[in-house]
């Protein structure tokens, strides 16, 4: 059996699968968990490299410690990380510091200068935000680094020696030209400007100097490399198996979720929550709210991302000591609306809307409904509220969706669906695979393995074969759909009246 292994470096752990590509099948899995670094600055999320690597390496000896399995077997791999992520290295490509992630708020006003700087929007959570916020904020640290990449990136360097990004992730990183899916010298140099007026020495090499490579959009399929000998020491693989290009895992979750042809959108229900299809085209937003990917397989990827999704119902399960299915079954108790009960699900700032600096609130609270089962509902309400409201300006842009395919553990919880369909009036259809950017890294691995091999695969095939829907869509409630459209008015008009932001209106 020749299997692809394909690994998530994510945000709350790494996942990994290995998958027979002729079958489609999945045989081995293996996953470890891990947390943010405690104790930062409000606003701040970090986590460093070294817990990436231990956990990769831990997950890779899980899987192939499976009866029956060995790293002959793997053909090639294939690496899908969280987007956004600040990795940056010393000389020996070592980590300078911790990793700021997609999640981390601090740099809102360094995000603000580089958008008027670049003349386009660069939200928070985007890389150059963090490397400005590095240069202004640790200048020892800026000027020790010699090396920026994204948490895939990091991962293919370990395992290959090779120092590369793809279109598809740096699109995140607020300094790709999104048309031309090249590095944008003029935002590169409008970065420099600012990062030397801030930087104690005038003689800093650049920002550019520190970047890798781009690997070339046209051929999205040709490997960053094979593993090193160093590499299958420490990891327990064969050295020279194939490393494909890898990837964000919003890119990857779109290879794994079958969205790498048009029509098809994708809701992946994760620590964030993001909305996304293929798109032959760049789309860009005006307000830079929707971003305008690349994709990893060719083509463009515009993403919905929402900052606040199963944090806010892990919030609820661990203020209560509750599991998810016993809060969900409590939750089924509550009418549709929570008796008046509003949650405005901000607790980490917010990305869609732009607000990078909101808390969360609950509006309109009565006696009793400081309950378990009240307070789960409106988080589901509240999360999901919020995510329809950027779906519609999807659809303002042009991707309309006749059904919405679910990834994510939260893909699940069958309330939330019902929910969602509702919130989105559009009928919604969990996959067999909630892992999908775990399944996505594989069968891009696979796909690349194929193109070297000189016998070609289609991705449109890899996807028929292993890319499974689980169950009957859940169809929204006409009844529900009259009620929470009545409810998003209201949702949008606490927004904007609490914080008064343009975009929230």
């Amino acid at each position: 059996m020749t299997l692809s292994l394909g690994l998530d470096v994510g945000t709350q752990g790494t996942k990994g699968v290995l998958l027979d590509a002729e079958s489609g099948a999945i045989v081995a899995r293996a996953s470890k968990g891990y947390g943010l670094i405690e104790g930062l600055e409000a606003g701040a999320a970090e986590q460093h490299p070294s817990t990436w690597r231990d956990a990769v390496r831990l997950v890779i000896r899980e899987l192939l410690a499976t009866p029956g399995i060995d790293a002959a077997q793997i053909s090639a791999i294939g690496v899908s990380g969280q987007q956004h992520g600040c990795v940056v290295l010393d000389d020996k490509d070592a980590p300078v510091r911790p990793a700021k992630l997609w999640c981390d708020t601090a740099t809102a006003v360094e995000a603000a200068e580089l958008s008027v700087a670049f003349g386009r929007p660069v939200p928070t959570g985007f890389t150059a935000s963090k490397l400005l916020w590095l240069a202004r904020n640790e200048p020892a640290n800026w000027a020790r680094t010699r090396r920026v990449l994204l948490p895939h990136d990091y991962i293919n360097l370990l395992l290959t020696g090779e120092a590369a990004m793809e279109a598809g992730d740096a699109s995140g990183t607020g300094l790709l030209d999104i048309l031309e899916r090249s590095f944008d010298e003029a935002a590169i140099d409008a970065f420099d400007l600012l990062a030397n007026k801030h930087e104690a020495s005038p003689t800093d090499p650049g920002l550019a100097s520190r970047l890798p490579r781009l690997m070339d959009p046209q051929t999205p399929w040709r490997p960053v490399g094979f593993v090193s000998d160093a590499a299958a020491v420490e990891f327990g693989l064969t050295a020279g198996t194939l490393v494909s290009a890898g990837g964000g895992d919003n890119m990857m979750s779109a290879i794994g979720s079958g969205a790498t042809t048009p029509g098809v959108v994708t809701v992946s229900l994760g620590t964030s929550g993001t909305v996304f299809a293929h798109a032959e085209q760049p789309i860009v937003d005006p307000d830079g709210l929707i971003a305008p990917f690349c994709g990893s397989t060719g083509g463009w990827l515009p993403l919905l991302c929402v900052m606040n999704l199963t944090g806010v119902t892990e919030e609820v399960s661990t203020g209560f000591d509750m599991g998810h299915e016993a809060l969900t079954a409590s939750a089924r108790q509550v009418p549709p609306g929570c008796e008046g009960l509003l949650w405005l699900p901000y607790l980490n700032g917010e990305r869609v809307p732009d607000l990078p600096l909101a808390t969360g609130s609950l509006v309109g609270m009565r006696p009793g409904h400081l309950r378990a089962g009240t307070l789960y509902r409106a988080a589901l309400e509240g999360t999901s509220l919020n995510l329809a409201w950027g779906v519609e300006r999807l659809a303002r842009l042009g991707i309309h969706a006749k059904e919405l395919r679910l990834v994510g553990g939260a893909a699940r919880n069958p309330l939330w669906r019902e929910i969602l369909a509702a919130c989105f009036n559009t009928p919604v259809i969990p996959l067999a695979e909630p892992e999908s950017a775990a399944l996505g890294a594989a069968m891009q691995a696979a796909w690349s393995w194929r193109h070297q091999q000189g016998a070609p695969v289609a991705m449109r095939e890899l996807s028929t074969r292993c890319v499974h829907t689980a169950g009957r869509p859940t169809l929204p409630d006409p009844d529900q759909v009259a009620l929470y459209l009545s409810i998003a008015t209201r949702f949008r008009a606490e927004v904007s009246k609490q914080y008064d932001a343009p975009s929230a209106k």
